[in-house]
């Protein structure tokens, strides 16, 4: 029986995913998709994980859809909430009966003489195969089976509760106990003061501390507009409002360092006062936006240390032990439950092993372009967002842009698209400019940027407009071509 074909496969129906339906849907209307989930549900990273007070460190002007107005009351969002806006774009545009659940992509390999993928499956526990011309990577940036765990040594010696946030079931139960939370991340500074609100204490431990900002939970600009304008107009200017300020903040950051950071310690030094060890707890070792900056949503953390529910703790650990964790400086951190915000473990195309005519792909060797697509890899995007910026701002982009691929391969009468490096000049550099620990430790299995465009990762929403809405298509890089099929025999 002949294996089921599609024009195109996106795989992953998150955030990306459901936005990638939307476009295919409104500007390649006569193309055939399918969207493959290898969960149960839809939503991706706001269904996957359920720790307390999950949020998102983003505004929802900017993580939200441009096509589909964000209508809540808070600009920072709980899980919940991110949930069922996404569950109702993908209901409003029937988006949700173009998902396939408890499909896991395997492997791919791409047929030059049939330009298509053929993609492996496995599909609860049976091993399934679909063809499709153009693959779209929806999946994400980290490993959805398990989170980044060090070893900690004597680890097995405690006798409290272990949990990694990733992991976080409905069972367990934190109130009234004493908390320990190993991190300093935004997972962290979202789960302290949630915790904080119900248990005897909770202590965030951190061994370097990380750059940590008050942002109102609320827009009042983005809500005072609404009272007067269309809803849409509303949220675009909004939208556009912040996207303008975080990219005028970022770039002030990054132009003057030292200055930036003295404000941002200076600001939450505000918040915890004069006595309070500020420098040693809030003091990051690096310049802000070398790693993403934390926001807290209404002081709500600092207000936890203040009032005695939280603390702060800055050392490294020595050895957990029966009853909690003993630091380097001779400490003891006694703890009923400890919870491992120990970062993600980074891993593109979910996992899945490519291939080009029968020869493996390494990923690694492979340059980005447009940030979107690789060198000598043909008919295969993938979706990623901004390190610096919402996620939504680029897979926005990058979900228009591989409908004018497509529109394009359909009027010039082509069914291959393949990024080629005919510049002898372009130089491999790292593929994020970024020294957060889940890049680093990724690192050596990621692709490369170039020095130049298109091969540059630009991480700037602006010039990506420019180059992904209104850049050609037909570059000279990307090379389009139209493999002869191979016939069947009778």
């Amino acid at each position: 029986m002949a294996n089921e074909h599609f024009d195109v496969l996106v795989v992953g129906a998150g955030i990306s995913g459901i936005g990638a339906g939307h476009y295919l849907q409104e500007r390649c209307p006569d193309k055939s998709y399918a969207i493959l989930e290898r969960r149960a549900a839809l939503g991706g990273t706001w269904d996957l994980f359920r720790y307390p007070g999950i949020r998102s460190d983003s505004d929802m002007y900017t993580l939200g859809y441009a096509f589909r107005p964000w209508t809540g009351a808070k600009s920072i969002a709980d899980g919940p909430a991110i949930l069922d806006y996404l569950q109702a774009t993908a209901r409003d545009e029937g988006i949700d009966r173009k998902i396939r659940y408890n499909h896991r992509v395997l492997a791919a390999n791409w047929s030059t003489p049939d330009a298509q993928w053929t993609v492996d499956l496995d599909v609860g526990g049976e091993r399934r195969q679909l063809t499709t011309g153009f693959l779209f990577m929806c999946s994400g940036y980290y490993n959805y089976d398990a989170g980044y765990m060090p070893e900690f040594p004597g680890i097995d010696s405690y006798k409290g509760e272990v949990v990694h946030p990733q992991k976080w079931t409905a069972d367990i139960v934190h109130a009234g106990k004493r908390v320990i939370v190993i991190g300093s991340g935004a997972t962290a500074v979202t789960l302290v003061p949630e915790m904080a609100k119900t248990a005897a204490h909770v202590t965030m431990l951190q061994r370097s501390p990380s750059y940590v900002v008050s942002r109102p939970g609320e827009d009042s600009i983005g809500l005072s507009l609404r009272k007067y304008l269309p809803s849409m107009l509303a949220y675009q200017l909004t939208r556009w409002k912040n996207v303008l300020l975080g990219m005028y903040f970022f770039r002030l950051m990054r132009k003057y360092p030292t200055q930036a950071k003295a404000r941002l310690v200076g600001m939450v030094r505000d918040e915890l006062g004069p006595d309070y060890d500020v420098e040693k707890h809030f003091s990051p070792r690096y310049n802000p936006w070398d790693q993403r900056v934390c926001a807290v949503p209404n002081a709500d953390m600092f207000e936890a240390i203040r009032n005695g529910s939280a603390s702060v703790e800055t050392d490294i650990i020595d050895t957990f032990n029966a009853t909690g964790i003993r630091l380097k400086s001779g400490k003891q951190l006694d703890a009923d439950m400890i919870v491992t915000a120990t970062g993600l473990d980074m891993q593109l195309m979910g996992g899945a092993k490519l291939s080009v005519d029968g020869v493996p792909v390494e990923i690694s060797k492979a340059l980005t372009y447009k940030g979107m697509m690789f060198s000598d890899i043909p008919n295969l995007a993938l979706s990623t967002g901004y390190t610096n910026a919402s996620w939504t701002l680029k897979t926005d982009l990058t979900c228009a842009y591989v409908c004018r691929l497509l529109q394009h391969m359909d009027a010039t009468g082509t069914r291959q698209c393949t990024p080629r490096i005919t510049d002898a000049d372009v130089a491999p550099a790292p593929f994020i400019d970024f020294s957060s620990g889940y890049i680093e430790r990724a690192a050596a299995h990621l692709p490369k940027q170039g020095n130049k465009a298109p091969w540059k990762l630009h991480q700037n929403y602006a010039l990506d407009i420019l180059t992904l809405r209104f850049g050609k298509v037909d570059d000279g890089t990307m090379e389009f071509s139209n493999p002869v099929r191979v016939k069947v025999a009778a």
